[in-house]
């Protein structure tokens, strides 16, 4: 369920966990029982997966300044061979 931020004019603002379909029904401050207003505020992401939110903070980055690459990435020493049938893997090699 989404929280949803309110102000009351006399304690301040508190949050109150909610469905959607009560999002825009009056609410009662918990302290003095008063009426408060809902404010918007912006989303709760900080509930996103690390990887997620690292990704999204990336692409956020590199939007107006992408990395430039100016050489291929070094060689790691082993050349990755493919095989398609297991039993080659069994055949002498020079």
């Amino acid at each position: 369920m989404p929280t949803y931020l309110f102000s009351c004019t006399v304690c301040g603002a508190f949050d109150l966990i909610r469905p959607m379909s009560e999002s825009g029904a009056p609410a009662e401050c918990p302290s003095c029982a008063r009426p408060a207003r809902r404010v918007l505020a912006a989303p709760a992401l900080r509930s996103l997966p690390t990887g997620l939110r690292s990704a999204l903070d990336a692409q956020h980055r590199s939007a107006d300044l992408p990395d430039v690459v100016t050489s291929p990435p070094p060689r790691t020493g082993r050349v990755q061979r493919r095989v398609t049938d297991p039993r080659q893997l069994r055949l002498p090699r020079p």
